[in-house]
C-alpha cells in the first residue's frame, strides 16, 4: 500500500438555514382572525383561512410592513414589485390543499447578516453571511396524533387549524455555514434582530422560530456541492448544533465506505440524538407554482420604503460595535447587554444618568441579571430605574458608598426604595483622623493579635481590618482602611 493510500481525505460541510418566523401581527395574513397562541383547538379560524368556498384573502398591510423591516435590517434589496403565488400543498393541515406564498418575485433579495464567533485562541472572528431571499407566506395547521399503536405509535390524529393562516416570513440563507456552531450563531442573531425590532418574539417553544438545516458534504478542495440532505423539527440552537454536527458524521461515514447519498428530508431526534429520514425531498417543480389570482400584486413606493427605514432601531451588532470600540466593554459584556433590546436600553438610559459604563455593564449583567433569572422577570418589570441605578454608581465611584452595602441593598433598590433614602446614614468614613482613632481602639483591644502580627504573621492584617469594618457597621473606607492599619501595624 502507498503512502499516498494512507492519507485521509478531509471534507468540509456546506450548510445553508431556512427559517420561518412569526410575525407578531394581531391578526392573521389574509383575514381577521386572531393570532393568539394557545387556547382551544379550532377557535381562532374564519371561513378564509379555512378555504371555504366564494371567499377572498385581503392582505394585512402589517404583515407588509413587518417583511419589509425584517429585510431592510437584514440588508437586503426590498422589491418595488413583487407578487403571491399558490404552492401547491397537499397536507391535511392545510384546508386550501394549496399554501399562499412568493415564489419569483419576493418582498426581499441579496442581504446579509453578520455572525461573531471565537477563534482558537479565543479572539472574536465576523463572518458574514447572506442572505438568498426573504418572503411572506400563511402557515399552515398543526396535526397531533393520537392514540397507541405498537408500530406506528398513533391510532389517529386530530387537526387543530388556529395556526393556518398565521402570517411569515422564510429568510432562506446562502449556503456559507460551515459548522454547527456557525449555524447556530447565525440563527441566535437572526431572532435577535427580529426581536429587535418587534416584528417577531422568535419563540422556538411556540413556533414563532422554526429553522431547517439543509446540509451536504464535499471532499475539501473541491467546487462541486454534494448531495443536499434537509435536516426539520430542531426546537433549540442547540439541537440546531448538535443535529448538524451528527448529520456531517453521519454523511462523512456513509461517502467513506461508498455509499449513496439520497436528497431527502430527516428528522432530529431529540431522544437518541440522531437524524432519522422522512421522505425524498420535493423540489420546486413538484409544487407546481402559479400567480395567486384572488391578490393583486405588491408596490412599494420609495416613499413608504423610507418611512420603515427610518424607524429601525440600532440593531445587535451595530450596539456590540459600540459598546466595544467607544465605550471600552469586553465582547463577552457587549454581548450579554445587546441580547434584548430592553435591556441594552436600560443599560444606555443608566449611561446617559452619568454612570461609568464598565460598572454599569457589570451591575447589570451580574447582580441585576441574577435577580431577573431568579424571579423570571423581564428588566422592564423591575422597579430600580436606569436613573436610581446610576445614583448608586456614581455614589461608590465617589467614595460615599461601599461597594458591599450597595450589594446589601440592592434587594429594597429593585423593589423601589431611592438611593436617597436607604443611604440616608449610611456614607463611608473617609476622614484619615476618625479612622486613625478608631484602628487606635482596635489595637489596643486586641493586644494578643498585635503581638502576633509583629512578631511575623502578618495574615492578621485582615482581621484588624475586619474589625474596624466591623466597629464602623461597614462604613470605613475600605481603600483607605486597609492603608491605614497596615501603617499603624507596622509603626
Amino acid at each position: 500500500m502507498t503512502s499516498a493510500a494512507l492519507v485521509k481525505t478531509e471534507y468540509e460541510a456546506i450548510i445553508g438555514l431556512e427559517t420561518h418566523c412569526q410575525l407578531s401581527t394581531n391578526t392573521k395574513i389574509f383575514s381577521s382572525s386572531s393570532t393568539a397562541f394557545g387556547g382551544d383547538p379550532n377557535t381562532n379560524i374564519d371561513p378564509v383561512c379555512m378555504g371555504l368556498p366564494g371567499v377572498l384573502p385581503v392582505l394585512n398591510e402589517k404583515v407588509l410592513e413587518y417583511a419589509v423591516k425584517a429585510g431592510l435590517a437584514l440588508n437586503c434589496q426590498i422589491a418595488k414589485y413583487s407578487k403571491f403565488d399558490r404552492k401547491q400543498y397537499f397536507y391535511p393541515d392545510l384546508p386550501k390543499n394549496y399554501q399562499i406564498s412568493q415564489y419569483d418575485l419576493p418582498i426581499a433579495e441579496h442581504g446579509w447578516l453578520e455572525i461573531e464567533l471565537v477563534d482558537a485562541e479565543g479572539n472574536p472572528v465576523r463572518k458574514r453571511i447572506g442572505i438568498t431571499r426573504l418572503h411572506m407566506e400563511e402557515d399552515a395547521g398543526k396535526l397531533v396524533h393520537a392514540g397507541s399503536d405498537r408500530l406506528s405509535g398513533s391510532t389517529y390524529s386530530l387537526v387543530d387549524y388556529n395556526r393556518a393562516g398565521v402570517p411569515l416570513v422564510e429568510i432562506v440563507s446562502e449556503p456559507d455555514l460551515r459548522s454547527g456552531q456557525e449555524a447556530a450563531e447565525y440563527a441566535q442573531e437572526l431572532r435577535r434582530i427580529l426581536r429587535y425590532l418587534g416584528v417577531s418574539d422568535g419563540n422556538m417553544q411556540e413556533g414563532s422560530l422554526r429553522c431547517d438545516v439543509n446540509i451536504s458534504v464535499r471532499p475539501v478542495g473541491q467546487k462541486e456541492f454534494g448531495t443536499k440532505v434537509e435536516i426539520k423539527n430542531m426546537n433549540s440552537f442547540n439541537a440546531i448544533q448538535r443535529a448538524i454536527e451528527y448529520e456531517i458524521e453521519r454523511q462523512i461515514a456513509a461517502v467513506e465506505a461508498g455509499e449513496r447519498i439520497i436528497q431527502e428530508t430527516r428528522l432530529w431526534e431529540e431522544g437518541s440524538q440522531r437524524t432519522i429520514s422522512m421522505r425524498v425531498k420535493e423540489g420546486s417543480s413538484d409544487y407546481r407554482y402559479f400567480p395567486e389570482p384572488d391578490l393583486a400584486p405588491i408596490e412599494v413606493s420609495n416613499e413608504q420604503l423610507e418611512e420603515w427605514r427610518s424607524q429601525l432601531p440600532e440593531l445587535p451588532a451595530q450596539k456590540r460595535h459600540h459598546y466595544e470600540n467607544e465605550l471600552g466593554l469586553t465582547p463577552y459584556d457587549a454581548r450579554v447587554l445587546t441580547e434584548e433590546r430592553s435591556v441594552a436600553e436600560y443599560f444606555e438610559a443608566v449611561i446617559v444618568s452619568g454612570a461609568n459604563p464598565k460598572a454599569a455593564a457589570n451591575w447589570i449583567t451580574q447582580d441585576v441579571a441574577a435577580y431577573l433569572n431568579k424571579n423570571k422577570l423581564n428588566i422592564t418589570e423591575i422597579a430600580l430605574t436606569p436613573t436610581n441605578l446610576a445614583d448608586v454608581i456614581t455614589r461608590i465611584e465617589n467614595g460615599k458608598i461601599s461597594n458591599a452595602i450597595a450589594k446589601e441593598k440592592l434587594p429594597e433598590l429593585l423593589d423601589g426604595r431611592s438611593p436617597e433614602e436607604l443611604f440616608k446614614g449610611k456614607e463611608l468614613i473617609t476622614d484619615p483622623s476618625v479612622l486613625e482613632s478608631i484602628i487606635d481602639e482596635v489595637m489596643a483591644a486586641n493586644p494578643k493579635e498585635l503581638e502576633k502580627y509583629r512578631n511575623g504573621n502578618t495574615n492578621l492584617k485582615g482581621f484588624f481590618v475586619g474589625q474596624v469594618l466591623k466597629k464602623t457597621n461597614k462604613l470605613a473606607e475600605p481603600k483607605l482602611t486597609n492603608q491605614l492599619v497596615e501603617k499603624k501595624l507596622n509603626s
